[in-house]
């Protein structure tokens, strides 16, 4: 049989141009904005990639992941189960768990001095804020989260820094013992505690002021720092550390506590054999979005895992775990989470990223406005 070759070729050819342009015109309908925001994120120092492909074809080559994480590490092994039935081929995923001041300092020292070369992700204690930035990757995380590279919430993403990424949230409460005072006597709104009937010692007022400068985004801080000054002058039983002074609630040595977060709350409550443990939300309820603060460091040699590790973070694969282990802290952004459920049609101060650099200067502002003795230099 003769086979007509030209005729072959012509017909190729003709595929291949059709093939051509169904791939030009498919590609049209996206690529052009996301080039766009690739072009104008290289102009401002960032890296931007254009496809998901390309990260997971670089993370093939990686193959390792090193995560310093606030998470507890509860949530380390059904995470990194999770992460390998998506990317199997990350097969060595080291997690190591990071908390309190002196281990943040510690890592500080650390990542400045070149030597966290171990880690590709860090996590940004909200206390030392501004020491992270310049030592991490300057990937344009929440460009490539709004043009869908990256499966990430956007609001999540710090939005002007752009490469750091927060997947939990913190909402404050109010603990109290029901043997000690009925539901109906805990203060319903923020004013309420500064009653006479709460004057000397009838709750605990963490020396740490955390919820009480969770309320700066709503009321700004003039009026947060009167209500603080108007909290001390009720004389308070001042205590801390939220676990401490929440057994002590649970003990009923105290009625009520200002106050700790939700997550905590349920943990105590779930090991509570008496039932006596409760809480109460008020509202505006000091949330802060701004808790687990991850970005991925500059001297990372698995950089791209690092992205692909945050995206899962992020999904609800991965919010779902954390609201299990952690417990109850997935962010509230996350439809279905206990922090949105929990919250949802109420009036929320958010502690969110244009918060992020002066948060620890709230806290410091509060607590001198509460007006302890300064020790003699």
């Amino acid at each position: 049989m003769r086979t007509n070759v030209p005729n072959q070729i012509a017909r190729a050819f003709t595929i291949l141009l059709l093939l051509t342009s169904l791939t030009k015109n498919a590609t049209a309908a996206v690529a052009p904005s996301i080039l766009q925001a690739k072009k104008e994120a290289q102009a401002k120092g960032y890296i931007f990639f254009t496809t998901h492909d390309e990260i997971v074809a670089m993370a093939k080559k990686e193959r390792k992941l090193g995560v310093v994480t606030g998470l507890e590490s509860a949530n380390f092994k059904p995470l990194i189960n999770g992460f390998k039935q998506k990317y199997s081929f990350l097969n060595d995923i080291q997690i190591r768990e990071i908390s309190g001041t002196e281990a943040f300092q510690r890592f500080i020292l650390e990542m400045k001095a070149g030597k966290s070369r171990d880690w590709d992700i860090t996590d940004a204690s909200l206390d030392f804020a501004n020491e992270y930035m310049p030592y991490l990757m300057k990937y344009d995380i929440l460009g490539m989260a709004k043009h869908g590279v990256l499966k990430i919430d956007p609001r999540i993403i710090h939005s002007a820094d752009r490469n750091i990424v927060a997947v939990t949230s913190s909402i404050s409460v109010i603990p109290y013992n029901k043997t000690l005072i009925s539901e109906d006597k805990v203060p319903a709104k923020w004013e309420d505690f500064l009653k006479p009937e709460f004057t000397g010692k009838k709750f605990v007022l963490d020396v740490r002021p955390l919820q009480v400068a969770g309320l700066v985004p709503a009321w700004g801080l003039d009026k947060t720092l009167d209500f603080a000054r108007r909290l001390a002058s009720q004389q308070p039983a001042w205590g801390r550390g939220a676990t401490k002074v929440t057994t002590a609630v649970l003990n009923a040595e105290y009625p009520f506590y200002l106050g700790t977060n939700f997550s905590s709350i349920n943990r105590a409550m779930h090991k509570d054999p008496t039932g006596n443990l409760r809480y109460k939300l008020v509202e505006p309820v000091p949330t802060r979005i701004i808790d687990d603060i991850s970005g991925v460091l500059s001297t990372a040699e698995h950089p791209h895992s690092a992205l692909l590790w945050l995206e899962f973070l992020a999904s609800p694969e991965g919010q779902e775990i954390i609201d299990k282990y952690e417990p109850l802290r997935a962010s509230v952004f996350t439809s279905g989470s206990a922090a949105a459920q929990v919250t949802r049609g109420k009036h929320l101060s958010v502690v969110d990223w244009d918060h992020f650099t002066k948060f620890q200067d709230y806290v410091e502002k509060i607590f001198a406005a509460y007006g302890f003795p300064k020790a003699d230099k």
